[in-house]
């Protein structure tokens, strides 16, 4: 039996130390905060209750640590475009295809299904060779080999060119590039692999979790306290112990030595090879961040039927939006002035009061910083003026609730680094594709878990990252 310390309870974290708990270790779990979940956080107020965090679940079969109830959703996505157009996403690829024809004509639903085919391709290619191994020199040769799977994924191509080789309609396109933010990156740079991403969403559904996401953070807890978890709130790991090439332990912000011989870790990369074990090799390659999230949590009096769970209210120039964002070498990054606009409004009586709705608005931001591709988030009047700005935004599209607030919280990025830790209040860590930072660290014995490393960020990557290193470490 080893003695293990887990780095950080979020969803990796608590998912490697149940896991690690039932195979015979001993595990304890340092939190920094005194909320559990990570990333997946949860807001009441007056009755309202906002995931904070993930609003959808997908790959439902990864999460066999958790035993969720499951609802699907069904469209997952509504998406609204510019023009006016409304397109509503299946689960059920031949009612997608029905409802592309119906919306945006026969030709466009005919591409659709050729770039699925293709999309399949690039799904299991990174099934089997990617997303469920350590990236590792064998790994990686192992994958040169299977030529099939290399040609599905197209190393160094990129999603926007992918989409511009199946996809006549420039909506579709819109539509499958809004999928590159899924991982914080700018479609006309992300890889092409990130097809994977859609297919992944709609091929196995998405999923709401009655009375929201953040019950996944208490399902963790319930199944680490019965597998002999010892959680450690508000307690912070200062640095990572090492001798002689491996972990010995963890220092505490109290000064104490928590031994170990395994560590675990749950927190960004970034942090772990600045601050609590500083690598500069491995640090180097950890500075293209990911994109943040500028986001409203609305309390709304009265009902909105032209709301599905999810719905995307896209811009006239998508490009410009990303430009905005990510800056350039003549302009530093800053809100966009006409930003996307993503909708969670949950029909569920459990998170909110009667006749009214709780609605978390997400919209694409340049991460919190003062560098050339950031922005200032603590800039006085800068929250409250950008919220004033999307709800112009959202009444400019058709869907003005100005006078219909019972409330407005905002939560900017430099609020996520916070609250979490996560460096600039980036919300993937690296920004980029399949591959991220290696799962194990510079010494023996420490590991990496979460949405900064391999295999990338969202629940489902962030679990696999968890099941990875659990399986590495082996029963007692």
């Amino acid at each position: 039996m080893s003695r293990i310390v887990v780095i950080g309870a979020g969803v990796g974290g608590l998912t490697a130390a149940v896991r690690l708990a039932r195979a015979g270790h001993s595990v304890v779990v340092f939190e920094r905060s005194g909320e559990l979940g990570g990333k997946l956080g949860v807001y009441e107020r007056d009755g309202f209750r906002f995931d904070t965090g993930p609003s959808l679940l997908t790959l439902p079969q990864v999460f066999t640590e958790a035993e969720l109830d499951l609802t699907p959703l069904d469209p997952v996505v509504r998406h609204v475009f510019p023009d006016g157009t409304v397109l509503d996403s299946s689960p059920v690829h031949a009612e997608f295809l029905a409802r592309i024809e119906a919306a945006l004509g026969p030709g466009a639903a005919h591409d659709w299904d050729r770039f699925w085919r293709r999309a399949a391709r690039i799904w299991d290619a990174s099934w089997r060779s990617v997303l469920r191994r350590p990236v590792t020199p064998g790994s990686l040769a192992a994958l040169s080999w299977r030529v099939g799977d290399l040609a599905a994924i197209a190393p160094g191509r990129s999603l926007r060119s992918l989409g511009r080789q199946y996809l006549r309609d420039w909506r579709l396109r819109m539509m499958l590039d809004r999928y590159a933010t899924y991982t914080g990156a700018d479609p006309r740079r992300a890889p092409a692999a990130l097809a994977a991403v859609p297919y992944a969403e709609l091929a196995f559904g998405g999923w709401y979790v009655p009375g929201g996401l953040g019950t996944l953070g208490s399902a963790l807890e319930s199944r680490c306290a019965a597998a002999g978890v010892r959680i450690v709130r508000n307690t912070e790991v200062r640095r990572i112990e090492t001798a002689d090439g491996r972990v010995r332990g963890v220092r505490l912000a109290s000064g104490d030595l928590e031994p170990a011989d395994e560590v675990v870790s749950n927190v960004d990369a970034v942090t772990v090879y600045r601050d609590l074990l500083p690598s500069p090799r491995r640090l180097a390659g950890l500075t293209d961040r990911s994109l943040a999230g500028f986001v409203l949590l609305l309390g709304v009096r009265g009902q909105t039927p032209s709301l599905a769970h999810h719905t995307v209210f896209f811009p006239a120039h998508y490009d410009g939006e990303f430009d905005a964002i990510f800056g350039s070498a003549a302009r530093r990054a800053r809100p966009a002035g006409d930003p996307t606009v993503f909708v969670t409004r949950a029909a569920d009586p459990r998170v909110h009061p009667d006749g009214c709705e709780a609605w978390f608005v997400l919209i694409n931001a340049p991460r919190h910083g003062t560098g050339w591709r950031a922005t200032d988030w603590r800039r006085p009047g800068l929250a409250e003026a950008y919220a004033d700005h999307v709800l112009d935004v959202l009444a400019r599209r058709g869907l003005d609730v100005r006078d219909r607030l019972v409330f407005r919280e905002t939560r900017t990025p430099a609020d996520l680094a916070a609250a979490t830790g996560a460096p600039g209040g980036a919300i993937y860590g690296t920004a980029g594709g399949l591959v991220r930072p290696v799962n194990s660290g510079p010494v023996q014995g420490l590991h990496l878990v979460g949405g900064s490393v391999h295999p990338g960020g969202g629940l489902p990557m962030v679990t696999l990252s968890a099941q990875m290193v659990a399986d590495r470490i082996g029963p007692a």
